[in-house]
């Protein structure tokens, strides 16, 4: 079975998760990345990411090349916005055909996944869903027991 890890990372929790599943499964991987970059300061961050999640902001992509029909499971991964998964995310997920597809996704979050599950569930019509992974961190420090990580991987 071929499998997919595809994910978004502003601050390197999503990539450092999305990395140690790719390796765990032998699953090849894509980083999906804005053209737009986002300020440093972390006030700003936070009130731009609030602004684009409140009016269903679609930034742009930077290229990538990915044929979804070449595999059987894929992971998507994103960081929780103000309770759902980023606008880059967003942005990957539409316009494709999730008809059939196995999908998994996981989330780094600082608390809450808020109503991310019922996001992905609308926004990939078609595909089996599994449950979503739940990765807490707290100040850069992952808080989720690796042990549930390993039985949610036993779902691919």
């Amino acid at each position: 079975m071929k499998k997919l890890v595809v994910f978004y990372s502003l601050s390197g929790n999503t990539r450092a998760v999305a990395r140690r599943l790719a390796r765990a499964l032998s699953a090849d991987i894509l980083e999906i990345r804005t053209v737009k970059t986002y300020p440093d300061d972390v006030d700003v961050l936070l009130g731009l990411g609030q602004q684009e999640v409140k009016t269903g902001y679609i930034p742009q992509l930077q290229p990538y090349r990915v044929d979804l029909s070449k595999y059987d499971a894929i992971l998507l991964g994103t960081p929780v916005w103000w309770s759902t998964y980023a606008p880059a995310m967003k942005s990957f997920l539409m316009g494709k055909n999730w008809a059939g597809k196995r999908v998994f996704p996981f989330t780094t979050n600082g608390g809450t996944i808020g109503h991310t599950p019922s996001d992905f569930r609308r926004a990939l019509k078609g595909a089996e869903i599994a449950p979503i992974l739940s990765v807490l961190f707290e100040e850069g420090i992952q808080k989720t027991p690796e042990s549930d990580i390993k039985e949610w991987l036993a779902l691919i």
